[in-house]
């Protein structure tokens, strides 16, 4: 038998060290090869770790949210034969991780409902927590079902929206359901800032310390936008795809960017070099399990509505499930935000430096308003948007919203050349 050595391999574009996310395998475990050992990240995205052999798992050459070194020791395999590593000494921490440790998997493996367990704890280490995201906890706390019974079938444990579903189709006993709302709880969780989470805290606050943030909020009446988006829809949805508000959101920000080339920028604070973009590039900011992601449109300027609601789906997706690339992530130039139906009426959204302007989209809700003297109901939305005071100009902003205004109350005028 023979030991091989898997290093922190060269991600490439210069990244010297990057971060372990997760661990997939445990020491003892027999892998096979082209199995996912392990996740790293670097500051763009996600990378799967795939072991080129098959063999047992000796040692874990790192834990969840340590940084380590490109070409340091990573796992450390015994396979048949000579393998490529012959030092005696074996990598450090070769304990187990701890599950509770782990930050959220990269890609769940969801299971049948038949294999989930009656209502009883579901046998974990001393002092563990349940594995689940921040949606599947809600989801449990409202449904009053406690994580502890439920049986996990995603990496490590993690508890998965299938789990969920195929706990409540069973019949449980009161065991499995939480307390009363008074009752007394002192139980807390501590949750390791790592992985995605942590370049999202280090983003969010690098963001506010340099740029000057300032929001400007305008209300629109997207009555008959809606109803073109309808007509489409009823016309074409079942050949070309059903339309959301986004692409035509997109179409109205390459229009009216076309007259302020000044917001359709990147900012490098450091070398004081402001680039205006030709072309437009939209991050679509996309709420995942892990996190908020902003995976790229690019080219928005050359797409009808349906090859850039075909596109938005694709990318959100791929951000969604962990499997978008690097270079779907980067090269924005400009972002769309929205919470959809939980828009709420106002935000204050934080620009994705180094681009220099972030639109908002607050939730559509139909109220009465005064048309020509008249009180009628009327479609209404909110756009909240920040920019980046040290490049655009408040008045610049604001007549950069009123054109995006425009041309989504008169929506004709989003397709007259």
């Amino acid at each position: 038998m023979g030991t091989h050595v898997i290093k922190m391999p060269d991600i490439g574009e210069g990244i010297a060290q990057v971060e372990l996310v997760e661990w997939f395998v445990k020491v003892g475990d027999v892998i096979a090869e082209d199995q996912v050992v392990a996740d790293v990240m670097t500051d763009k995205a996600t990378v799967e770790i795939p072991s080129p052999v098959s063999g047992k798992v000796l040692a874990l050459g790192g834990q969840p949210g340590e940084v380590m070194p490109v070409g340091s020791e990573l796992i450390r395999i015994e396979v048949e034969g000579n393998g490529n590593h012959t030092d005696a000494p074996q990598a450090k921490a070769a304990e187990p991780v701890p599950e509770a440790a782990r930050p959220q998997a990269v890609q769940a493996a969801p299971q049948k409902a038949a294999e989930h367990e009656a209502a009883a704890p579901v046998p974990r280490q001393a002092g563990d927590k349940p594995l689940a995201s921040p949606a599947v906890r809600k989801r449990a706390l409202d449904a009053g079902i406690e994580l502890r019974y439920v049986h996990g079938s995603g990496p490590a444990g993690r508890i998965l929206h299938e789990d969920l579903d195929g706990f409540m189709s069973k019949p449980h006993s009161a065991a499995g359901q939480a307390p009363g709302g008074y009752a007394k709880r002192t139980d807390s969780e501590q949750v390791p800032v790592i992985g995605l989470r942590r370049k999202i805290a280090q983003r969010m606050q690098d963001a506010k310390r340099r740029v000057a943030h300032f929001s400007y909020v305008e209300e629109i009446d997207v009555t008959a936008l809606e109803a073109l988006r309808q007509q489409l829809n009823a016309k074409h949805g079942d050949s070309r795809g059903k339309l959301t508000l986004l692409p035509f959101l997109v179409r109205a920000l390459v229009v009216a960017l076309r007259d302020f080339p000044q917001i359709n920028a990147t900012y490098d604070d450091e070398a004081q070099v402001i680039t205006r973009h030709g072309a437009v590039h939209v991050g679509i900011a996309t709420q995942g399990d892990n996190g908020l992601m902003v995976p790229v449109l690019r080219h928005a300027e050359v797409g009808s509505l349906w090859a850039n609601a075909g596109e938005i789906a694709r990318v959100a997706n791929a951000a969604r499930t962990n499997k978008a690339s690097r270079d779907e992530l980067t090269g924005s130039t400009i972002t769309l935000t929205s919470l959809g139906a939980l828009g709420g009426i106002v935000s204050t959204p934080v620009v994705n430096t180094p681009e220099v302007a972030i639109v908002g989209v607050n939730r559509m809700v139909e109220r009465p308003v005064v048309v020509d003297g008249q009180i009628v109901v009327r479609k209404m939305m909110n756009l909240s948007s920040s920019f980046d005071h040290r490049v655009v100009d408040g008045m610049d902003a604001a007549l950069f919203i009123q054109a995006v205004r425009g041309l989504l109350e008169q929506p004709a005028c989003l397709f007259v050349e």
